[in-house]
C-alpha cells in the first residue's frame, strides 16, 4: 500500500505541481466570491411604488402602494428612495411636487402632514376660523404653553373712570398651534422648543370680531394655562363675562350684519 502512494507523494512535492494547484485553488475562489457578489447584487427586493398619480397635499394610503423587485444593487445608487412602506402611508405629497404613476416614493416629494404650510386650516370646524395671539416669553410662562391644551383667555383694560379692568374673558379655549415669527411649529422638538411668539386658537366668528376688535382697541388678551385634568375634562369653549365683552364692544361701531350673539354664525 505504501508503495502504491509514492508515486502521489512524489507529485504532490513537486513545486511546479503546488503552484498549479494553488493557481486553481485561487481561481477557484476568485469565480465562487464573483458569483457570491453578483448574485447579492442582482437578488431581487421588493420595494414600494405608486400605483396612481397622486397630486400636491395627497394624503398616501395603502390603496396608492404597490410592489415592484428590483436588484438591490440599483437601489445603492438611489439614496433618496423610501423602501419602508411606514414611512409612506399617513404623508402627504408636498405642496410643490407630484406623484406620477408607476414612480417610486422619493423622499423629497413627501411630507408629515403637519408640516405642511396652513395645514391647520383644513382640519378646523365649518364657521371657524383662526385667531393669532401675538405672545412672549412672558405671556406663555416661559414657553410652557403647548399645543392641543386647554387655556383660558383673560382681559386686562381701564374703565371709563380709569380703573383696572380685569377678569377672564373666555374659557377652556384649546391652543391649536404654537409657532415662531416663521412660523414653525415651536415644539416641533420637544426636547428643545424654540420660543413661542404666536398662539393659535380656532374659533366661532363671535369671538374672532370680539378678539379683534380688543386687539385693535389696544386691549389686552393674556393667556392663563391650567393643569392637565382641565385639559382632559375641557368641554365647550364659552364667553364667562358679559362685562368684559360690553366694554368691547361699547367701544366699537356694530355692523348691521355683524355676529355678536354667543352661538356659532
Amino acid at each position: 500500500m505504501g508503495n502504491l502512494l509514492v508515486p502521489f507523494k512524489k507529485f504532490l512535492s513537486n513545486k511546479n505541481t503546488i503552484t498549479i494547484l494553488g493557481v486553481l485553488v485561487g481561481l477557484v475562489v476568485l469565480y465562487l466570491g464573483y458569483t457570491w457578489r453578483v448574485n447579492q447584487s442582482i437578488q431581487p427586493t421588493s420595494i414600494p411604488y405608486c400605483n396612481k398619480t397622486l397630486l400636491q397635499k395627497t394624503k398616501i394610503t395603502d390603496e396608492d402602494i404597490s410592489y415592484a423587485d428590483v436588484p438591490k444593487d440599483l437601489l445603492d445608487n438611489m439614496d433618496n428612495v423610501i423602501t419602508n412602506v411606514d414611512q409612506i402611508v399617513g404623508k402627504l405629497v408636498s405642496y410643490d411636487a407630484k406623484i406620477p404613476q408607476n414612480s417610486f416614493f422619493y423622499k423629497e416629494s413627501m411630507i408629515k402632514e403637519e408640516e405642511m404650510p396652513n395645514s391647520i386650516f383644513s382640519s378646523i370646524p365649518d364657521g371657524y376660523t383662526i385667531y393669532d395671539l401675538n405672545v412672549d416669553n412672558k405671556k406663555t410662562y416661559a414657553n410652557s404653553i403647548m399645543p392641543d391644551t386647554t387655556i383660558d383667555l383673560y382681559l386686562k383694560s381701564e374703565s371709563e373712570e380709569g380703573l383696572l379692568m380685569y377678569g377672564r374673558l373666555i374659557k377652556e379655549i384649546r391652543v391649536l398651534a404654537a409657532r415662531d415669527n416663521s412660523g414653525n411649529n415651536a415644539f416641533a422638538d420637544k426636547d428643545n422648543p424654540i420660543e413661542t411668539t404666536h398662539l393659535l386658537f380656532a374659533v366661532p366668528e363671535n369671538l374672532f370680531l370680539l378678539l379683534k376688535k380688543a386687539e385693535n382697541l389696544g386691549i389686552t388678551i393674556e393667556p392663563v394655562p391650567r393643569n392637565d385634568n382641565y385639559t382632559n375634562n375641557a368641554t365647550a369653549t364659552e364667553l364667562t363675562n358679559e362685562e368684559l365683552q360690553l366694554h368691547i364692544i361699547s367701544q366699537t361701531y356694530q355692523l348691521s350684519n355683524e355676529c355678536v350673539d354667543l352661538t356659532i354664525c
